[in-house]
């Protein structure tokens, strides 16, 4: 974790020190952070040439460098962050609200000299430790050390125990049976007798069984009948090309002839072209299947291929990989090998667990099923798990115990059996998706965790820019390392969570490395050797800060930068430990307060603040210069007669100019104090009150690219609103959603909708109304013309009436319509060839009146999804179907009906 913590040391030095309001550094501290800054750079490069560098470098000296140098970087920012808090309060020791010179002015000199000692200490430190970095990158591993580490180079489903490896690979295949015929079909030989050298893998993560599929498929008889020539040759992330090679030539030569090898009578090595050449030749005219088993190199393929010749006789490759990057590398086809289903988890897990005729009663059954379901359908946890409880007393107290609870002692036994195969998938990361992978670990197992949050998370944490999160996010994704729940109409990940196995390695690693530290119970907190030095502290249940000794050996821990409480909603307050002076991140949103907690104006270090509280956020939060993001929740909400429910935003909010995202539910951004007001770096602001959109607001947060309305009536509110009046203002927003909390339906149009539509800015992208507005669907011409907009959701009566129309050229870009709870009959398209031109997915939910819907729509159409609607509008969707697959130019279409006659 050497690459994150140099990075979080290079924003302190920059962003905290160099280019703070609060601070003036004298010329020689700024000539001395500067100095610094430009070798903590230097450094963080040389660490991410890992990334490049060959696969067989010494890694366990490199990790204990990374260590050094994460452990060096953290305790100098320590000593600098606790020599700046200690200068600024010891000049600003209490913050007065009523006077205005200590309330906004914080600007301190500051003077570095007095840790000169300390600042050139650390730069020789550094430059010893880079010099050492270079040394091991630029020297690979010589052949007899390479041999001593391969261990973690076996493929994904040997077992680590005293197993017989041909038992395990039949046990293993129950599940995956009908995957092997699927791969058997995909081989050549329904192919022409001239087709030439075909290229497959299977991709999957650790452990789900694409060894065995590959050996199986390798194995089966007519595979041997229908090829003269087979090798399989495992890789692994630590390979030697040569070796390589040397593993294909053995398979393929005899053995008496293994002597008459090229080698180099120099070095002793293997010459790569006599290899090559001798593997040609072997391979020549006939017909090859070979099997490149556990590939982590999107090259090697490319290195290999000139020694495979294409003789045009149905010839294959077969690769498996856990990186998508690597599958989709080659001119092949990709088989993704996918997870066990409940039954097949069952049938696998008892075959493993019971002996050939030994009987299991129905209630052993019934926690056996959980058991295996807990096992998420991955073939490697399940052998493990029921390897482990074959071998106990198969008790129905004892298996309800374990069903219970992922973090039970047989499953923790089991991924820790795991862990040695699990661990290259988190060694061989980027550096930059380190921390970003360890960080997935700090929230419940079980979470499904909004994107939006994660990316947030992650930028708050400086791990990488707001723009590269999401990147990083399908990066992870692409190394089978994510589960993904949810998904956005265009197959985007809305929610997502770990892989039991690895959430449990990331808990373990991220513990080890003092990334963070997890607390479920008062013991985790007892331990004084795991919580020192932590940089972040996961309370998973939030009642310990109820506890004395907890919260004060959090108090204590002085390394601490994020406190995150991720436990189940408390709705009882709790003291939250704000005695952590240098604290950036508080998620605390969890943990109901009564009302603001006023010590978190001294943590001037914060980045990112969510809380859960009633009242008003006070003036002084204006003294969090550093905070990025703002979240606030309700536990309950009042509307009064004038439709408010949460006090406004205090006028000081305006002098917060690195805000990023503020979110304060039901509550008002108030007009600005004067003119030069302006927040610069606000991308989104959500939850907030219709009034919050004046003109004069808008003019001043010329970035926000989303913005969330949140309406909440008064029981006799009737007056229209102006929420969209001036929207057109924000000229780069791309997300607008607005919501009625409590809609009234009106059975029939009203004469002035609630709130009136108006002109929209062109950037404008996805688009979301939900509640009675009262808009008759011709008011859909103001958004139809949008010439960006790809995302539109209708739901609950936001448009009424009984017929929608489509003209010529409306919804240009349009790709997703969402619409749901709507009073609409007729819907059609006025000419279907010049409307809705991009439209490839519609889904239609609880309009129980729809009886009719487009006959025909454009050819890039690819599904149609009905939800308990009129029986009419599914007919409509089923002929257009069928009229549609009698042209062979249109997508295939997909139809997805869930019907009331089904309920």
């Amino acid at each position: 974790m050497a690459y994150a913590a140099l990075m979080s040391l290079e924003h302190t030095l920059s962003g905290r020190l160099l280019n703070s309001p609060l601070t003036s550094l004298t010329n020689s501290s700024a000539e001395i952070i500067g100095s610094v800054y430009g070798e903590v750079i230097s450094l963080r490069k040389v660490v991410k040439e890992l990334d490049s560098s060959c696969s067989n470098i010494n890694r366990k000296r490199i990790h204990v460098l990374d260590g050094r140098i994460r452990q060096a970087s953290h305790e100098f920012e320590h000593v600098l962050e606790s020599y700046v808090s200690t200068r600024f309060h010891s000049q600003y020791p209490v913050v007065d609200e009523e006077d205005e010179e200590t309330r906004y002015s914080f600007l301190f000199t500051l003077d570095l000299e007095e840790l000169k000692q300390e600042i050139d200490s650390f730069t020789q430190n550094m430059n010893t430790m880079k010099s050492a970095y270079v040394h091991e990158l630029r020297n690979s591993l010589a052949e007899e050390e390479d041999d001593d580490d391969d261990d973690d180079d076996d493929d994904d489903d040997d077992d680590d125990d005293d197993d017989d490896d041909d038992d395990e690979s039949s046990e293993m295949m129950i599940g995956l049976a009908d995957q092997i015929i699927d791969i058997k079909q995909r081989l050549p030989k329904n192919l022409s007798p001239f087709t030439g050298m075909t290229v497959a893998s299977l991709l999957g993560m650790c452990g789900i069984g694409k060894t065995s599929l590959a050996r199986k498929t390798f194995q089966d008889p007519i595979v041997s009948i229908h090829f003269d020539r087979r090798v399989f040759v495992t890789i692994g992330p630590k390979y030697r090309l040569t070796r390589v090679l040397l593993d294909v030539a053995k398979q393929l030569i005899d053995p008496g002839d293994h002597e008459t090898m090229l080698v180099n009578e120099e070095g002793g090595e293997l010459l790569e072209d006599g290899l090559r050449g001798m593997i040609y030749k072997s391979l020549k005219d006939r017909r090859f299947f070979i099997v490149l088993d556990d590939v982590w190199d999107k090259r090697l393929w490319y290195k290999l291929a000139p020694s495979f010749p294409d003789n045009n006789n149905r010839s294959q490759v077969l690769m498996t990989t856990r990186l998508k990057p690597v599958a989709e590398a080659t001119p092949s086809h990709k088989y993704e090998v996918r997870f066990l289903d409940k039954e097949e988890s069952w049938a696998l897990f008892r075959d493993k667990v019971f002996a050939p005729g030994e009987e299991c009663s129905r209630e052993l059954e019934k926690a056996g099923k959980k058991i295996a379901e807990n096992c998420e359908g991955l073939p490697l946890t399940i052998h493990k798990v029921a390897n482990i409880l074959s071998k106990a007393k198969k008790t129905v107290d004892y298996w309800n115990i374990v069903a219970l609870d992922k973090q039970n002692s047989v499953f923790r036994d089991a991924y820790d059996q795991m862990y040695k195969k699990l661990y290259p998938s988190y060694e061989y990361l980027d550096q930059d998706l380190k921390a970003c992978f360890l960080y997935m670990g700090v929230f419940p197992n079980t979470y499904e965790i909004p994107r939006s949050k994660l990316i947030d998370m992650w930028s708050a944490e400086e791990f990488c820019e707001r723009d590269s999160s999401l990147r990083n996010l399908h990066q992870l994704q692409s190394r089978s390392l994510v589960m993904v729940h949810k998904t956005s109409y265009a197959k985007g990940i809305k929610t997502c969570r770990l892989y039991s196995p690895f959430w449990y390695m990331c808990n373990k690693e991220a513990n080890k490395d003092k990334f963070f530290h997890g607390l479920n119970s008062v013991d985790d907190a007892s331990e004084e050797e795991d919580l020192k030095n932590q940089r972040r502290l996961c309370i998973r249940n939030n009642t310990l800060f109820g506890i004395r000794d907890v919260y004060d050996s959090i108090k204590s821990i002085a390394t601490v930068r994020s406190l995150l409480c991720t436990g189940p909603y408390h709705q009882y307050p709790v003291p939250i430990c704000l005695g952590l002076r240098l604290l950036r991140i508080l998620d605390a949103l969890n943990i109901r307060q009564y009302e603001f907690p006023m010590h978190v104006v001294h943590l001037l270090q914060l980045m990112y603040l969510s809380l859960t509280f009633e009242g008003n956020i006070p003036p002084s939060i204006s003294k969090l210069w550093n905070l990025r993001y703002l979240i606030v929740c309700r536990h309950m909400t009042i509307v009064e007669s004038d439709g408010k429910s949460s006090p406004d935003l205090p006028t000081e909010i305006w002098d917060m100019q690195k805000l990023n995202h503020l979110q304060v539910m039901g509550s008002d951004l108030p007009h600005p104090p004067c003119e030069g007001s302006l927040l610069p770096n606000l991308l989104t602001l959500s939850d907030v009150s219709p009034q919050s959109c004046t003109k004069d607001v808008l003019e001043r947060i010329p970035k926000l690219k989303k913005l969330g309305i949140r309406i909440e009536l008064a029981p006799d509110a009737n007056e229209p609103l102006s929420c969209f009046d001036h929207i057109s203002h924000l000229r780069e927003l791309e997300i607008l959603k607005c919501v009625i909390v409590c809609p009234k339906i009106e059975s029939e149009v009203v004469d002035v909708p609630l709130a009136p539509l108006s002109i929209f800015p062109p950037s404008l992208e996805k688009l979301t109304l939900s509640g009675s507005f009262g808009y008759p669907w011709k008011e859909l011409s103001k958004i139809s013309s949008l010439p960006k907009l790809k995302e539109l959701k209708l739901q609950c009566y936001a448009f009424q009436g009984p017929k929608w129309e489509v003209h010529r050229d409306e919804f240009p870009a349009l790709e997703f319509l969402f619409i749901e709870d709507i009073d609409l009959v007729q819907w059609k398209l006025k000419d279907y060839k010049y409307c809705f031109k991009n439209l490839e997915r519609i889904s239609v939910k609880h309009c129980y009146k729809l009886e009719k819907m487009p006959s025909k729509f454009g050819r890039n159409l690819r599904k149609i999804e009905l939800v308990y609607c009129n029986p009419l509008a599914e007919t409509c969707a089923k002929k257009l179907k069928r009229d549609r697959e009698m042209n062979v130019f249109n997508h295939r279409l997909l139809l997805d009906i869930h019907s009331l006659q089904d309920v």
